[in-house]
């Protein structure tokens, strides 16, 4: 493609975005810069010469080479530094490095417009069209040489373009497979009970959507801020986003936890808390996101972990208090199917970001006086529990209050074992969750089917370690 036709195309605009153009092309490429992980699906896919635009076509060619020769992406600034040193060999191609300059400018000053998803979801597409037109153009020359065998062959490599390139696991050749350990890399939730291996096998698991069911004033949100708190003390970055408490109030929290003070007495503890953070650099970090009641969608989250990445805040974990009260991308007559969709997208963004995600759901009445809150407790849509990975209960009466008693049920469970109820204690001054031991358990649970409960956990328990 010469110069004129290279800048005819750059003139085109927006018009051409929905035909594959100038505009869509551009987008591929700050896709590629703005999420790696795309970047590596597509780079088995993409190749350079699908683009129209030969700046486009320069750019990826040399951002994929950088991958193939490190196994990792270049970040924008090195990436600017690499070409930055290139530029000064492109002297005759003065249109060229004049686009190239114009365009990695236009990606700096907009990193992340809105409409990348839209363009991600339509890249794959984009290859498959662009591999068969050139597929074509290469096909008139073969016909005329009577090579129809060569046709068919470039037509079968066209049509494959983003298929799998694995058939599955085939289950007697792949059986080696089977036998190797599988590391799961988890956040724990700092209950022994709980992270055993025979439970969650060491805490939610990256990819993992985990909820806690709990009536109104039982401990949800003080559940997130000890699943985040947990977390930072593994080293592990946590963007914690809030709907009803405001950020302060939110950070009061985890100062109680991590510190061990009352959540009322941050004021007079100040000192401590400052002396604390000083002395313990090996803490993860935490960022605090406040969106108003059913403002936020999951979109909205997804577009601020993007924006933190860029600033270079990796995150680990993701809490979200609490998913009920959001937003889908879609609007539904019943809440029911909106709810659905909310925590499909959660999960389907715990996937995308390869991260562990938190949130919370309110039980129905009929859990407020429950001895157990269970699965058919959820509000509003018992499908959420289908989504979730892990769904943890909480259940506490009036007079349990006082003396921070509760019960903690397992209802879902894809890691490991679901059904155990564990007595626990809750301190919401310090936001702080823990296993009481066997005779506490007794204050608890007075009633003979919890203390059988019990009994029978600490029974097989025990046969599973012999």
């Amino acid at each position: 493609m010469n110069a004129s036709a290279v800048f005819e195309l750059q003139e085109a605009g927006p018009s051409h975005f929905s035909q594959y153009g100038k505009a869509f092309q551009e987008k591929i490429f700050q896709g590629l810069i703005t999420d790696q992980d795309w970047a590596k699906q597509m780079s088995e896919v993409m190749k350079p010469h699908f683009f129209d635009l030969k700046y486009i076509q320069y750019l990826t060619d040399r951002y994929f080479a950088y991958f193939e020769k490190y196994s990792c992406f270049p970040t924008m600034q090195l990436l600017i530094t690499i070409i930055r040193e290139e530029l000064t060999g492109l002297g005759a191609d003065g249109l060229l490095r004049e686009q190239i300059v114009d365009f990695l400018h236009r990606v700096r000053a907009n990193p992340h417009p809105g409409d990348l998803k839209y363009v991600k979801d339509r890249t794959l597409d984009f290859c498959k069209r662009q591999a068969f037109k050139e597929a074509l153009e290469k096909a008139v020359d073969l016909v005329t040489d009577d090579k129809f065998d060569s046709v068919i062959d470039l037509m079968k490599q066209a049509v494959s373009v983003g298929m799998p390139h694995s058939v599955g696991h085939d289950f007697f050749e792949d059986m080696e497979a089977r036998f190797q350990e599988i590391v799961r890399i988890t956040c724990p939730t700092g209950l022994e009970c709980l992270d055993a291996k025979e439970i969650m096998d060491g805490g939610l698991g990256r990819k993992e959507l985990g909820v806690v069911v709990a009536p109104t004033g039982v401990g949800k949100s003080h559940w997130l801020v000890a699943m985040g708190a947990e977390a930072m003390r593994r080293g592990k970055n946590v963007v914690h986003y809030t709907f009803e408490l405001s950020e302060t109030a939110v950070g009061k929290r985890y100062d109680a936890n991590l510190v061990g003070v009352n959540s009322n007495s941050i004021r007079e503890n100040r000192d401590k808390i400052e002396e604390f953070y000083k002395n313990n650099e090996d803490l993860g970090r935490l960022i605090i996101k406040e969106y108003p009641t059913r403002s936020c969608s999951v979109n909205m989250i997804r577009n601020h972990i993007e924006k933190l990445k860029l600033r270079g805040f990796i995150p680990s974990m993701i809490v979200i208090d609490y998913a009920d009260i959001m937003k889908s991308s879609k609007s539904y007559e019943s809440i029911r199917h909106e709810l659905m969709l909310v925590y499909e997208e959660l999960r389907q963004l715990s996937q995308d970001f390869n991260l562990p995600i938190w949130t919370a759901s309110q039980s129905n009445r009929a859990g407020s006086g429950a001895d157990v809150v269970g699965l058919e407790n959820m509000s509003e849509a018992y499908g959420k529990a289908m989504v979730a990975d892990c769904v943890i209960t909480l259940a506490r009466k009036p007079e349990e209050k006082s003396s921070g008693l509760a019960r903690l049920f397992v209802a879902k469970n894809r890691a490991g074992r679901d059904g155990l109820i564990f007595p626990i204690r809750i301190d919401t001054s310090m936001s702080t969750f823990t296993a009481l031991t066997e005779d506490e358990a007794q204050e608890l649970a007075p009633k003979q089917k919890l203390k059988q409960a019990w009994n029978d956990f600490k029974r097989e328990k025990k046969d599973m370690l012999q």
